[in-house]
């Protein structure tokens, strides 16, 4: 029997997400490194909000190919924690449409609460977003702390242009 290669199984994974009616958007062809680590196709990562570099080491949206990382946002404003997740996902909606995306193109949503027995309440605002016909696929924790400054929660997401 021969071994499976990573291309054939991504390839096989891509047909099987396509036949259980998953959206695979691919912009282009996959393709081999040479000896020399160069592929035939190049993608680039690059600042996708078009603001000059700010004081902290990170960037709010990356972009790589059709693909956008969209870093954690905290609330930055006191309030409950319906209020602190509109606050959020309000942010990360206005970096998703300047960026030329949506919140229906997100699909992978990262939730660190401070206090994870308030997930009902943050799920009921969560919930109500426009998703799109698929909810993205999300993981909730809560971390030992919040950054300095950050109150109730921080969301991050991989969405696509």
């Amino acid at each position: 029997m021969q071994k499976p290669t990573r291309r054939g199984i991504l390839k096989n994974a891509a047909k099987a997400a396509a036949a259980a009616g998953g959206v695979l958007a691919v912009t282009k062809t996959a393709s081999a490194q040479s000896a020399s680590g160069q592929s035939a196709t190049r993608l680039v990562k690059k600042d996708a909000t078009g603001k000059s570099q700010s004081q902290f080491p990170f960037t709010t949206v990356v972009s790589y190919g059709n693909l956008l990382f969209v870093s954690g946002i905290g609330c930055r404003v006191p309030g409950t924690i319906e209020e602190n997740t509109k606050w959020v996902l309000d942010e990360i909606e206005k970096n998703l449409v300047a960026s030329g995306s949506s919140l229906e193109k997100v699909l992978k949503v990262n939730v660190f609460m401070e206090d994870i027995t308030q997930f009902d309440r943050m799920n009921a605002v969560y919930k109500t977003r426009k998703w799109g016909t698929v909810f993205p696929a999300r993981n909730t924790t809560q971390p030992a702390k919040l950054p300095a400054g950050d109150y109730g929660l921080a969301i991050d997401c991989i969405a696509y242009i």
